[in-house]
Formats: structure tokens, C-alpha cells, sequence
């Protein structure tokens, strides 16, 4: 993995040169890493495609897959073959170990489309054409074997040329910024622009095949003096594809401050290349999609639907994308006037909003514009080109992502241009702004009454947007001449659902990953399972289905979903504080992927990835102050004065990284691994601290629960994946596992005093009983249950089992443990998924009663719910469509984890 940046995270860091005179190696005596469990069952391992249609006109996949401990040492290769047999190029590479040293993940990369694979143990098949990579000269030329692409390594061009055979089909692949330096409200003020382009500062080739490589570029986007908006692009190649995959990536680094009209406003983000334009102009092909896989297929210079007759055969030539014979062949009424048909030159297509787009052309510049059509929802998908080489180019959630736009300009000259601007030049400029003026909140006290209404912890300054970011994915294809409809509906159906190899649940649940035993295949067996699992149906298709309602979509919104429900007002509380946007809390990432990996459902797993993209990106900070830290729900992603570490948690990104070996989301992960220094910078309890506290680096004050989680996540994951930094990460894991069974309460005693050069809590002197009902539900339970099995620390061990032991016991058994018991509680429900797991560690028949009781008979949702929606229509509300006016988001979450852990650990131990 490539180095990381290092965040301009911490003033306080600049001491932390200290902490290189300590061991990383070290966790303590009692910390060693538990023994391998010996060598596991073997089998072949079948993928398949999530969804229908395979490869289809994808450049490759590339999925993870699990492997039980003690089955394949570091070094295995391994063979991929199709359903008859016959063997498919394959490129693997470890994506993570168990602490024995055997693979526990591996990535395998595909270029063909076979249907189902059979993945195991063997000699890797060489595919007939490799992707090659040859650095020189300032540029890295890319072979797929059918396309080669000439990188840049320095200037504003990524992408110099990308030829097919000896025909270039496109070059000069950049990135275009414009910057609207005022933004005023209805007709006030002039709009003014400046434009910038990319600069590049660094390139690394990160892989270079024979199947799969891939080159990540850094930059930022110039104008002159000034650089700013960081980007990482990533580019993907696979053997044998005439095209490539584009991960792009911005971080906020601009100025908007609220109440104030200027400031940097970005008027426009797009990836532009120029194309080379060789035919004649009735042989230039313009393809743009629309609905579905619908498309306006026309040629620069029209020869159909004239006054004159060119020919039947030559206007179905045209249409069909075809070249035509030579004119003196063809009517001459027309080709004595092929001059005056016009040539129409530029096209655009705009998605302004998830509901609409229109579609435009001129013949060029300074002339007017004319409609051509429009529709819903267009699939990001266009092309110019010809017989002799063209073109494709698409954008992943086009009208999710909304305000988005395809231009092609001048292709009616030597050379076209098409831009695709992730953030529509059409729109209004991106207004990052906070919402309000603080009302009167300019002290803790004001602050704490403003929660006590609105439930949004507001501070001045905190509502910023600086350091947040955003991902998107796009596809390319080099064409050798324009390719016939059913191909380009393949191009388009790439660009809307890319597609994806995937492990079948089996490999997951016996692989024993992301904790062993908490989640199983769906099982009606029974009555009383069958009704879970339709609750469990239930609420997936609710929440889909409110996200379309809803109107859940735009640039920086697309993933998220709402925390509160407002049932007077029939309307999700996108308004009200911090009941607006969910940002993670309690952990509805967990459960959409737990979801998924208990079923294979490729709608699960669409939702959970949309989900993953947005909350590791936007909710989270990756420049700035804050860098390493999220925002809690609010109105606005980053709105929330409250930035911690629950909402930058590590574990919300582990499944989707190690499913698809996503470098981008690999990139989020390591950046976590120094993220204990973030406490430094900023207290998150701040507001409600009663004793007098200095963040010290040697004392600083961090939670077993929310804090301690979201910091092991990451820590684990950079052990696991062998990182740059694994051995300070792995003596991390192993120095707090044991310090915090050390404690007088163990994991009750709910914080310690963690020292940022040595990475242990110091051990309290008395006990203390600190339990809140927020400290298990951000992934506590589901790393511990990993961490359990993977380090053999019997005393952390028992200080974990008995959280799950006396959290849900009553009042008097709390007390008889601790000598006091452990105050008011919520979330009994969600809670419940502890006793479980509890009592399968201990064999305790009372715990398991108790989780069944705590999770039918507490809080959260019952049987008795009405598990059911309700119709609504105009006037109560926008749009017609549904409620379940009972459904919130926190419960949603607790009640879909704890259901799916309870059945897989006591689904055989249910009431009757």
C-alpha cells in the first residue's frame, strides 16, 4: 500500500518524535497473539457476479475472499476456473493475515467474463494479453494488450493519450475546476468565474499486473499562484479490456464562511478529455444515454429525415452507427447539398435534480441552443467517435449524485472535447455554508439548552466543511470504431451497476470473519425465525424505499439516510438538528453489511456501498484540524459541534474494503491508525466534564466504548493488513486489550488515562463504574467478538463478558457485582446481541433466556409493532408513497444487528 500523507492534523504532534524512543513491539507479558487453529478445510471456493449479466463490458473486478485460519500460508498462489473447467487468468494478492501468519484475506482480480469461478489453491492461468507498465521519459504507458494509455507525472494532464492499436482515440485527460469567488441570493450581485485545471504533485504505480494494474496520481487544482481542492485519482487496467476505471476524489479545502457572500464556491468539478475527430462529419457519431439503456444516437451532420432521399441503406447506415459509402454514390440531390445541412457540434446533457434532465445542441459556439429531449433519470453514459475510433465515457450514480452534466464540444472540429462534470457548471454554485447564525449560542451552557430542543450540539466554528471529501467512479472505453447499439447498452449498464465478483456467504461464515459465529445464512425453519426474518425484510425495503421517497440523493447526500421520523408532520426530521442526517450513529452501516454477508443480496450490498462511500468521505475529516475525527448527525454532514472518533470508526469501511480490495477505502483505513492523537486537539465531552481536564499526552481521557473502538478498529485492520505502520498498530491492540482488563472494573470502569507514547491506559487506582448505553452500539460488541478469537487474553476476555453479563442484568445484581449499580440505561434491545454472544462464551443458560426476553420483551421494536406502512398522498404530504411513522433509524439499527447475531448464536435456543 502506498504511503499516506501526513494529515495537518495536530499542533500538539510536533512533540511526538518522543514516542519513537518506545518499543511498538511491545503489548505487555500477558499479550500474545492467540495460536493458529491449525490447518482448515481447503475447498474450492465458487464466486459468482451479484447481479445478472456478469463482466458485461466492464473492465475487470476484483473481489476479496476469506480464509479460515491456518489454511494457506502467506505464499500460496492460487487458480480460477470456469463451470467446465477450463482455466481463467487470475491475479492474486493477500489482503490480510491472521496472526499465525496464514492468509486470512486475498484479493483476486478478473478480466473475462466466465459466469461462475471455482477459486483455489494453485498456479495462477497467465492471461493471453498482460498489463504491462513502462515508466520513462516523465510518462507511465499502461498496455491493456488492446488499449495503451500514456499517464502524466507532472503539469495538469493524468491522462497524455490513450491509443488503440495505431489510432489515438483520445488524449489530453484532465481535471477542470471552476470557482465562483461570490454567491448571492435571487438577482443580486454579478457572477464572475475563475477556472482551474489539475496539478499534478505525485504518481505512484501501485500495481502493475499481469492481470490488473492500477496508477494513483495526487494533485490539487491551480490557477496561477493559487492551488487548491485535492484530489486522488486512481486508474484501473485490466488484461485485455479496451477500457479503464477511474476513482476520483476531492477533499474540501476552501473558505465559506456563513453569513458571508463570498468565498470559494465551486461552480463546476468535471474530468475532461480531447478526442480526435478523423471522419467525415456524416460519419461522426454522437451517442448520449437516457433513460434506462435509451439513447440519442445522431450524427454531427445529419443525413436522415431530409427533404431529399440519400437512400434507404445509407440512412440505416447512419443510425446504426456505421460508415457510409461514398457519397457520389448516393442520391445526388443530396450530395450536391451536403454543405448546407447544418453540423451540429456540441451537446449537453443536464441532471439538475434526481427527477429531471434535458438534453441540448448547436452547431457551435455563439449560436443558439436547440432542445433535444429529456427525460427522468440518463445513465451518464455518452460517446463521439466514428468508424475509425471513438470515445465512451460514463459517470457511476449519475441523478443519484445529482447536480451532474455531459458536455461534448466541437465535434464538428479536428478535435472534440467531452467533459463530465461531477458537479454541474448549470447548477447553483456548492453552497457549504453553515445553516444558521448560532442564535444566541455562544457558551457551553447556552449550547447544552440549544441540544435540549433541537438535539444539535452546536459550537461556533465547528459547522465547517473544511477537510471533508467525496469519491467518485468513472468508466472509459477506447473504441476502434463506433460500436453497434446492444454494446453500447453494455457500456451503459457498467456505468450504472459496475459490475462485481462476490464470495458466496458460505466462505464468509466458515472463514470465521468479522466475528466468528455472530451472523448465519436466513433460516425459516421455524415460525418464530421466519417472523424475524421478515421484520428483518421489512425494514431493508422501508428504508430503500424512503430513500426514492424521500428524495435522499445529491452530490453530497447520496448514501445517508435520515435519523428521526416526525409523524405529525409525515416527514423525516430532515430539518430539526440533530435528528436530520444519521452519519452513522448506532451503526446502520453494521447492519446493512451484516445484512449482506448473512445473504449474498446484491441490493443489500448496493445499499450498504453507497452507505460506506458516503460516511467514510463526507462525514469524516481528512485535512484540517480535525483530520481523523466525524461529525454526529445533524442538518449538515459536518454541521455537529460534537467531532469524535465514533463517526470515523475504522469498522464501518473494514467489509467493503475487504470484499473488494477497494484502495480507495484502504486509504481511509490507514489514515485512522494515528487517530488517538486527535484527542489531543479536541475533548469530545468538553460540554460535560464537572472536573477541571487538560488534554495531556501522556493522560489523555478516552472512553473503553465509542473511543476505544473506533481506535482498535483501526489498529487491527493496519495489523491485520500488514501496513505501513502494523507493528506500532499491533502492539496498540495488544497494549490497550491488556490494560484495560486491567482496570479495577475492567471495561465498566468505562475510561482510562491512555498515554500516546507508550499506547497503555494507566491502571486507576479504584474502581469506578462508567457505563453509558452509547459505549457497545458503535461495533464494540463485534470487534471484541474478533478480537477474542483472534488474541488469546483470557483476562480481556472475562472483562468483556462481563459488560455483556451485567448490562442487561437488573439493578441488584449490578450492585452486588460493582457496589453500585449502573444508573439509567437504554437500548436494552440492542444490548441483547451481548447476552448472546455471552452466553455462548460461558455456556450460561440465563443468559441466553435473558437475550431472547431483552430482545422480544424491552425496548426498540416488539412483536407487536405494527410492522407494516401506511399510504400517504397529497395534501399531507410532497409526493405520494408510504410511512411507518414508527420506524427510527437508532432502532433500526439496534433491532436489525442484535436480530441477526441473536439467530446466529442462540437461533437454536429460541422461546417457544
Amino acid at each position: 500500500m502506498p504511503p499516506i500523507p501526513r494529515r495537518s492534523l495536530l499542533k500538539a504532534a510536533a512533540v511526538a518524535g518522543a514516542a519513537a524512543r518506545f518499543s511498538w513491539a511491545l503489548g505487555g507479558a500477558n499479550a500474545q497473539a492467540a495460536p493458529g487453529a491449525g490447518a482448515a478445510d481447503a475447498a474450492p471456493v465458487t464466486l459468482d457476479w451479484l447481479e445478472d449479466g456478469g463482466l458485461g463490458a466492464a473492465p475487470g473486478s476484483t473481489v476479496g475472499v476469506p480464509w479460515p485460519k491456518g489454511t494457506y500460508g502467506r505464499d500460496q498462489t492460487f487458480a480460477l476456473t470456469d463451470a467446465d473447467g477450463k482455466a481463467v487468468p487470475g491475479q492474486s494478492w493477500p489482503l490480510a493475515y491472521w496472526p499465525d501468519g496464514s492468509l486470512k484475506w486475498t484479493a483476486h482480480a478478473v478480466s473475462s467474463d466466465a459466469g461462475k469461478l471455482t477459486l483455489t489453491a494453485g498456479a495462477p492461468t497467465a492471461p493471453e494479453r498482460k498489463v504491462t507498465v513502462d515508466e520513462s521519459g516523465g510518462t507511465i504507458a499502461v498496455s491493456t494488450g488492446v488499449i495503451i494509455a500514456k499517464i502524466g507525472t507532472s503539469g495538469s494532464t493524468l491522462v497524455k493519450s490513450v491509443t488503440r492499436g495505431t489510432t489515438e482515440i483520445a488524449r489530453n485527460g484532465r481535471l477542470v475546476l471552476i470557482r465562483q469567488p461570490e454567491i448571492e441570493d435571487d438577482d443580486q450581485g454579478a457572477e464572475k468565474f475563475e477556472r482551474f485545471e489539475s496539478a499534478i504533485s505525485a504518481v505512484e504505480v501501485e500495481q502493475e499486473g499481469p492481470v490488473r494494474a492500477v496508477v494513483r496520481i495526487d494533485g490539487k487544482h491551480r490557477k496561477g499562484a493559487r492551488s487548491w481542492l485535492p484530489f486522488s485519482v486512481r486508474l484501473y487496467f485490466y488484461g485485455g479490456a479496451d477500457s479503464f476505471r477511474m476513482v476520483h476524489t476531492i477533499t474540501f479545502d476552501g473558505k465559506q464562511e456563513p453569513g458571508k457572500s463570498s468565498g470559494d464556491f465551486v461552480r463546476g468539478l468535471g474530468v475532461r478529455f480531447t478526442v480526435p475527430m478523423r471522419d467525415a462529419a456524416h460519419d461522426r457519431h454522437i451517442r448520449i444515454g437516457g433513460d434506462g439503456t435509451g439513447l440519442l444516437r445522431e450524427a454531427v451532420k445529419g443525413v436522415t429525415g431530409l427533404r431529399r432521399d440519400p437512400g434507404a441503406s445509407v440512412q440505416a447506415a447512419q443510425f446504426a452507427g456505421e460508415k457510409l459509402a461514398d457519397p457520389s454514390t448516393w442520391d445526388q440531390r443530396v450530395t450536391t447539398r451536403l454543405q448546407y445541412i447544418p453540423e451540429w457540434g456540441d451537446y449537453t446533457l443536464s441532471q439538475l435534480s434526481a427527477d429531471g434532465f434535458t438534453l441540448r445542441k448547436r452547431t457551435k459556439k455563439g449560436y443558439g441552443w436547440i432542445g433535444a429531449g429529456g427525460g427522468r433519470r440518463a445513465s451518464g453514459f455518452g460517446y463521439v467517435g466514428g468508424p475509425s475510433g471513438g470515445f465512451s465515457f460514463g459517470l457511476r450514480d449519475f441523478w443519484e449524485k445529482f447536480p451532474a452534466q455531459l458536455d461534448i464540444r466541437d465535434a464538428h472540429t479536428d478535435e472534440a472535447e467531452v467533459t463530465l462534470w461531477l458537479w454541474s457548471p448549470e447548477a447553483r454554485p456548492m453552497d457549504l455554508r453553515f445553516y444558521h447564525d448560532g442564535m444566541g449560542q455562544d457558551t457551553y451552557a447556552e449550547q447544552l439548552e440549544g441540544l435540549n430542543i433541537t438535539y444539535e450540539d452546536y459550537e461556533p466554528g465547528f459547522g465547517t466543511p473544511y477537510g471533508i471529501a467525496r469519491t467518485s467512479e468513472l468508466l472509459f472505453w477506447a473504441n476502434e470504431s463506433t460500436p453497434k447499439p446492444e454494446r453500447l447498452a453494455e457500456q451503459v449498464d457498467a456505468v450504472r451497476v459496475l459490475p462485481q465478483l462476490a464470495a458466496p456467504p458460505q466462505q464468509l461464515i466458515k472463514a470465521k470473519v468479522f466475528g466468528p459465529g455472530l451472523y448465519s445464512e436466513p433460516d425459516r425453519s421455524t415460525p418464530a425465525k421466519a417472523k424475524i426474518e421478515d421484520h428483518l425484510d421489512f425494514l431493508f425495503t422501508y428504508y430503500k424505499d424512503q430513500v426514492e421517497m424521500r428524495r435522499w440523493y445529491g452530490f453530497w447526500d447520496y448514501g445517508d439516510i435520515m435519523h428521526s421520523y416526525d409523524p405529525v408532520r409525515h416527514q423525516w426530521r430532515y430539518d430539526v438538528g440533530g435528528y436530520a442526517w444519521d452519519n452513522s450513529e448506532l451503526s446502520p452501516d453494521l447492519w446493512l453489511w451484516f445484512a449482506y454477508l448473512r445473504s449474498g443480496r446484491a441490493d443489500i450490498f448496493r445499499f450498504a456501498e453507497a452507505m460506506t462511500r458516503h460516511t467514510g468521505e463526507v462525514d469524516v475529516y481528512h485535512l484540517g484540524q480535525w483530520a481523523g475525527l466525524g461529525t454526529r448527525h445533524g442538518v449538515q454532514h459536518y454541521a455537529d459541534s460534537a467531532k469524535q472518533q465514533r463517526i470515523a470508526n475504522t469498522t464501518y469501511r473494514r467489509y467493503y474494503y475487504f470484499l473488494t480490495a477497494d484502495e480507495r477505502v484502504g486509504d481511509l483505513m490507514h489514515a485512522n491508525v494515528d487517530s488517538d492523537e486527535t484527542f489531543l486537539v479536541l475533548d469530545p465531552i468538553r460540554k460535560i466534564r464537572t472536573e477541571p481536564y487538560t488534554p495531556d499526552r501522556h493522560a489523555l481521557s478516552i472512553g473503553f466504548g465509542t473511543d476505544w473502538s473506533g481506535l482498535v478498529s483501526a489498529w487491527l485492520t493496519e495489523w491485520e493488513r500488514k501496513g505501513p505502520k502494523w507493528e506500532k498498530a499491533k502492539a496498540r491492540v495488544l497494549s490497550t486489550m491488556e490494560t484495560i482488563a486491567a482496570q479495577p472494573n475492567g471495561f465498566v470502569q468505562g475510561t482510562g488515562l491512555y498515554d500516546l507514547d507508550t499506547g497503555r491506559f494507566a491502571v486507576a487506582a479504584e474502581p469506578v463504574v462508567g457505563v453509558s448505553h452509547l459505549s457497545a452500539v458503535f461495533g464494540l460488541n463485534e470487534l471484541c467478538a474478533e478480537l477474542i478469537d483472534l488474541v488469546d487474553m483470557p483476562a480481556f476476555k472475562e472483562a468483556y463478558l462481563d459488560y455483556c453479563r451485567y448490562f442487561n442484568a437488573t439493578k441488584t445484581e449490578q450492585a452486588a457485582r460493582y457496589g453500585t449499580n449502573f444508573g439509567t440505561l437504554l437500548l436494552f434491545q440492542g444490548h441483547s446481541r451481548l447476552d448472546a454472544y455471552a452466553a455462548v462464551q460461558t455456556g450460561d443458560a440465563q443468559l441466553a433466556e435473558r437475550a431472547w426476553t431483552k430482545f422480544y420483551s424491552s425496548d426498540g421494536y416488539t412483536e407487536s409493532s405494527p410492522w407494516k406502512t401506511e399510504k400517504l398522498s397529497g395534501p399531507v404530504t410532497l409526493v405520494p408513497g408510504s410511512e411507518a411513522d414508527w420506524v427510527y433509524t437508532n432502532d433500526t439499527a439496534l433491532y436489525g444487528l442484535a436480530a441477526i447475531e441473536n439467530l446466529a448464536l442462540l437461533g437454536d435456543r429460541m422461546p417457544s
